[in-house]
């Protein structure tokens, strides 16, 4: 057992999961859990997810060798702040946000001397949130990425490592700023679009909703999926991640403008050449190990509630 009690802020699919996945593999010992709606606490117990459940983040973190912070990324300054005078000497707090630049600035004024602070963000994820949506496979061959400070516990850190990789995820560490640069690419603008190229088929008046629904093909099926993630999580980061986020759009657009002129001037080989060379990544990207052919990552027959 790495962490005889976890306190899990937020019960939704990444704190669920986490749970049922260190559970499953006796990493943790007592998972205490907050959620802000009595439902939310009452259907987490009734899941499993928890052993015990708590009205604030405070009486759920007391006592707690692992604080994970699983909340939307504008709500971790204040949690940390309700948390900060329970927590136990030596505990680690980390969250699950997909910025960590802002977030570390946001919530390590709060964390006392002696607690260790170490940001994570599991890449792994679906279209669903809430309780129901965990599932213990969730993590299974994807990536955690740890961004802890330079002065940062080495073996807090290594801890925290042991338990992700316990879960079934590989491990990397980055510099804060590097993964909301390297996010923005593989996630934050790729979401941007898609929400996008939703949003244009849906002001289309010449295409009607019925056509987008009954003739999408696998592209449009791929956005509308992505599209479907929480509202508050991605609102939330599009204003942290602000910097990164733009200085991909904007090097996206000058991409695009050199695709519609490569169009307009019906200039082929400009066009094979350089599909030629995003197949090269997609297939690099198979290999890698980081998509299959089954639906879901092919975790959905493992264990995924539906």
């Amino acid at each position: 057992m790495i962490y005889p009690k976890v306190a899990l802020i937020g019960l939704g699919l990444i704190g669920g999961s986490f749970s049922l996945a260190a559970k499953r593999a006796g990493l943790v010992g007592h998972v205490a859990g907050h959620a802000r709606t009595a439902e939310t606490r009452e259907t987490a117990l009734r899941l499993g997810l928890c052993d015990s459940v708590h009205a604030t983040a405070a009486e759920a973190a007391k006592d707690a060798d692992l604080v994970l912070l699983c909340v939307p990324m504008g709500a971790m300054a204040a949690v940390a702040e309700e948390i900060a005078p329970v927590l136990k000497p030596g505990a680690t707090v980390s969250d699950v946000g997909s910025v960590k630049g802002p977030i570390l600035e946001a919530v390590a004024p709060f964390i006392p001397a002696g607690v260790h602070l170490i940001p994570g963000h599991p890449l792994a994820g679906t279209e669903h949130s809430g309780p129901e949506a965990g599932f213990a496979e969730l993590f299974e061959n994807r990536w955690v990425i740890l961004t802890p400070p330079e002065d940062a516990d080495a073996a807090a850190v290594q801890r925290l490592s042991d338990c992700w990789e316990g879960c079934g995820a590989h491990v990397d560490t980055m510099d804060p700023a590097h993964h909301d640069l390297v996010l923005a690419v593989t996630s934050h603008v790729p979401h941007l679009i898609a929400y996008t190229m939703v949003g244009v088929a849906d002001d289309m008046r010449r295409v009607t909703q019925s056509e987008v629904i009954k003739y999408s093909a696998a592209g449009f099926r791929d956005f509308t999926r992505i599209a479907a993630s929480d509202p508050t999580m991605w609102r939330d980061v599009f204003l942290t991640n602000k910097q990164a986020t733009l200085e991909i759009l904007g090097r996206f657009t000058e991409e695009l403008f050199a695709l519609q002129r490569a169009i307009r001037t019906e200039d082929g080989p400009q066009l094979f050449d350089y599909f030629t060379r995003t197949r090269a990544i997609r297939r690099g990207i198979v290999q890698a190990g980081q998509d299959t052919a089954a639906p879901d990552f092919g975790r959905s027959a493992a264990g995924k509630k539906t």
